[in-house]
Parts: C-alpha cells; structure tokens; sequence
C-alpha cells in the first residue's frame, strides 16, 4: 500500500518523465478518463428507476450522461468480472473462472483498458478496488503494465472482515449487518471514504500536468459486510422495506443454477439463525434487515460519487474528464430465494453503466457553473433530477474497451480473430460509440436500435449439480460444469454442460440441465419454460 503523500510524490515524478513527447501536440486536447467500479451494485438506482433509493449524486450523474439500461457482466464474480471488463475478453479467454490465476501467465499477455491509455500517453493511477487483489491480478494490481505509479489501497480495508460491529449484546462481531459509529471504528475512518480523499488528491495534482489522465477509483461497498455508517440506516425504517417480489425457491428451478450463498452464512448474525443448507430461507424480518443494509450501504456510496465529482468540479476538470458509472456484477436481495451474486439471472448479470461526455452527453458548463454540486441524501427537500439521455439496447461491459478508447480519441482496437490468446491488443465487446452521435433535442430520449439483433452473454461455473459448499465459488480444478447464458430482449436463456477444467472445454452434447425465461411475461424469471420448449416452443433464434 503506497501512503497518500508518498503517491503524490510519485506522481510528482512520473509527470516529469512523461513529457510531452509521447503525446505531441494534441496533449491539451486529450480529454481524461475517471472510471468508477462499484462493488456489487446492482441498478438500484434512482436514475434506474428505484424510487425507494437516496442516490442523488449518482443520479445527478445520470442526467448528465447517457446511461444504458440493459447493460450485463459476463460473469457475476469479482476477480473474473474484472479482468474480463478491464481486458475486454470473455471469461473463456481470459480462463478465469475463480481467484486462483494470472491471465497474463495462464492464457494471454492480454493488454488492459489503463495499458492501453497508459501507452498513448496518459498518467493511469489507480484507487481502491479496481483489480480483484490477489492471484488474479499478480499480487499487484497489474502493475507496472496498467499503472504509471503504483495502486493505492485505504488502510483501514484490513478491518472489513474482522469484529468491528457492535452487536445487541454491546460486544464487538464479524457480522454481516454492521452499521458502525465512525469515530469508534479503527484508525476512525472506512475505505470508501480514504479513497475517496486519495482520488481528490490525486485530480488535484494532474489539473496542472500537460499530460492527460485516466483515474480509476474502486469502491467497496455495497459488497458485504454491510459495513458503512450508522446515519444512513435512517433513510430506509424497517417498516418502509419490502421483501423481495420473488422470495420463493422457484419450482422449476434446476439445482444446479441456485447459488447457496455460503459467504453470507458465515457471518456471525447469520450464523445465528441456524439456516438450513442450502436453501435456507432466511426469516422474513432478517431478510428486511438485510435489503434495508445493502440500501443504506448504496446512500452511503452516493455520497463518496457525490464528494468525487464536485471535486472534479471545483478544479475545473468536469469539461476535460468522460466520467463512467458501472459496477462488476449485481447482487440478489432475495430474489429466487438467494442471496449474493453466483448465477446467471438478471438480478445478479445486470449492472449500472453510465457515461458522462462533456459535451456530447451535456452542453460544457458556462464559467462558474458546477455540472456536479454535491447533493446530500438525507435532504428531504432535495430536487428531482431530471433524467438524461438512455439507450434501451442490450451491452455487455465487454464495450468498455473499445468505447472509451474511442470517445477518448484513441484507434479502437481491432476485433479479436478466434482463438485470440496469441493476441495481445483486441477487443471482444462491441463498439458503442454510434450511441453518442448529437442527436435532435425533440427525438425520443430512449436511442433504439433493432433490440432483437442484439445478444448479452454471461456464463457461471458450477463443481456439481446439486448445491453444495463450494457452488458459489469453485476452484477451476473442481468445476464440472459450465451455465451459458444469452439474454436478449425477449428472453434469457441458459444451458448447463459438462466442462472440462484441464482442457477449459464445454461439452455442448452434454447438457445438465436448461432454464428458458420470457422477459415480457416473467420479468423476475420465475417460470423456468426449458422442458416446455423442448417439446416445439422454443424461439426461432434458439433453433439450430
């Protein structure tokens, strides 16, 4: 972990030896990138739609910004997610399905988003959780291949998992409900809230570099435990929060596709309940305590988005800065009877994907105007934000990649050929920037294509058919079988097949089982329509 002052120093530094050289004379005309990776946010947004949400920073964002409603990750667990999006390749490319391995040693020298920004000339830094930590970023977030200096981490993160939350019985516990009393808790401060401080500095000190900048700054939470402070607790009384539409184990559901959503069983408050394994469920007034935490840990986030972004504006950079919104994967909150991420359905596939452009997604501000005051959630009084631009066409975060290379003014790298291991600049996701051509201000707000040629991806491993303790997250060695699945606009279909992990192959003659959803008429895919369609019903488009 670098101190603050010691990355300033750094920074200091690698300014100097950037120069303009690598960048010529376009350096004053480059705009910078600050990409925000959310933990486990699903689109609980009010932007999104959710207006039980105090998020009015992230939807001030929004409006200011083209945001995609439909937007999936290929695979809904951290460390795949994010090499996935950050390298533009499928988890079958990359061969990351757990924790347990390096891309660049176990598949490809596949370059990253930050690499590529990094090598046309700009500064890349890195705050918070952006890389999964670990293995399968090489202990080192990737540096020094993505990063001009090295990747800042708050220091009170080693608290996260450890007895910080103050239980009934006044004792301290490794709980997964933990709204705390900042002062009370370590070194008197939460990770978000270090990053975010460690991120202004940093925009501090690049408003006065010649050289460019792309800024990724990763925050923890909503990811669990629901660690964050007590205040936020007041903006979602029990009595306001409802179960999940859906809290119910569908019937048709194939074991195989249920998650058991073991890390949240180890919680000491969880734990406490003696929940049966696998499908639990968890009692009711749990279950609220849980929603209404997760809700309080998004209020909370909002108001680190929210300090980022009118420090963008108060130095002058919201004109000069794409700001992107996303998320590495959802989290279900009770939906099907599960909890956490580890599958295929909506609810844990779906993620916020937001991008700011000045001037195309929003008029550049006048002298002394602010795109981004902050706004504060606990303002009752606060004004409705009107909603901004949105596309209703399905997008894989795979188009990362390729989109911010090109609204940045760089070559948008080729389409990867099939295989691409050999290949260590291309891209698998589309290309979204017809999406942000100037449009007529009286045309429809929603940018259509034609939603039906349009496909998202996602796949999750499995080491059995039934649930068992490792379904959630088993090692490569003891996956046996792999969930593939398409979402289009009318439906989300996925198949289970034998998976080889030596050889990273899927037996497509070997299916396990099926689940078929018709978005129109099961939005929160309940009614599994597999075995129907094997008898004459399923979509054209799913014909050989």
């Amino acid at each position: 972990m670098l101190p603050p002052r010691g990355g300033l120093l750094w920074l200091g530094l690698v300014l100097g030896s950037v120069g303009s050289a690598a960048l010529g004379s376009s350096a004053t005309d480059a705009l910078n990138v600050l990409l925000i990776i959310v933990d486990d946010l699903r689109p609980s947004l009010g932007c999104y739609g959710d207006k039980l949400i105090r998020s009015p920073n992230m939807d001030q964002l929004a409006s200011r910004s083209l945001l995609f409603q439909n937007a999936f990750a290929q695979q809904a667990v951290c460390a795949p997610s994010r090499v996935s999006l950050l390298t533009g390749r499928r988890p079958d490319t990359t061969r990351l399905y757990d924790f347990n391995s390096y891309w660049r040693a176990h598949s490809g020298n596949f370059s990253t988003i930050p690499q590529y920004f990094k090598e046309n000339g700009y500064v890349t830094m890195s705050v918070g959780k952006v890389f999964h930590p670990g293995v399968s970023s090489n202990h080192s977030d990737d540096s020094p291949y993505s990063w001009s200096l090295p990747p800042y981490h708050p220091s009170s993160e080693k608290y996260e998992n450890t007895k910080t939350c103050r239980g009934p019985d006044g004792e301290l516990h490794a709980n997964l409900l933990c709204p705390v009393d900042v002062a009370d808790v370590p070194e008197g401060t939460l990770p978000d809230k270090q990053s975010t401080e460690q991120a202004i500095r940093l925009l501090g000190k690049m408003k006065t570099s010649a050289s460019p900048f792309f800024l990724a700054v990763g925050y923890h939470k909503p990811h669990i435990p629901f660690r964050y402070p007590k205040e936020f607790q007041k903006l979602y009384p029990l009595e306001n929060i409802t179960l999940a539409p859906d809290p119910q184990v569908p019937a048709g559901l194939p074991p195989v596709a249920y998650n058991p959503w073991m890390d949240i069983r180890q919680r000491e408050d969880v734990q406490a309940l003696n929940l049966s394994v696998p499908y639990g469920p968890i009692p009711a007034d749990f279950q609220r305590k849980i929603r209404q935490s997760y809700f309080a840990c998004v209020s909370y986030l909002d108001t680190q988005v929210g300090h980022l972004l009118s420090a963008l504006d108060d130095l002058q950079l919201a004109s000069s800065t794409i700001v992107v919104l996303t998320s590495d994967h959802g989290w279900a909150l009770g939906e099907h009877g599960e909890w956490a991420k580890y599958s295929n359905f909506d609810v844990t596939t779906r993620v916020p994907l937001v991008f700011y452009v000045p001037g195309r997604t929003a008029p550049l501000p006048a002298a002394g105007d602010k795109l981004f005051p902050y706004l504060d959630p606990f303002d009752s009084i606060s004004e409705s934000v009107e909603p901004g631009r949105q596309a209703g066409d399905l997008v894989e975060l795979l188009s990362l990649f390729p989109t911010l290379a090109g609204l940045a003014g760089l070559p948008v790298p080729p389409r990867c050929p099939i295989p691409s291991f050999h290949v260590e600049l291309c891209r698998e996701g589309r290309n979204l920037l017809k999406h942000f051509q100037v449009r007529d201000s009286e045309e429809d707000p929603y940018i259509r294509g034609n939603p039906r040629e349009l496909v998202a991806y996602s796949q999750y491993p499995r080491p059995a058919d039934s649930p068992q303790w490792n379904s959630d997250k088993p090692s490569l060695k003891d996956i046996k079988v792999m969930g593939y699945s398409i979402r289009t606009v009318d439906y989300r279909y996925t198949v289970w097949v034998g998976f080889n992990p030596r050889e990273f192959l899927a037996n497509f003659s070997d299916v396990h089982a099926g689940e078929l959803y018709f978005v129109a008429s099961d939005p929160w895919q309940d009614h599994n329509m597999y075995n129907d369609s094997q008898g004459g019903a399923l979509p054209r488009s799913l014909t050989p």
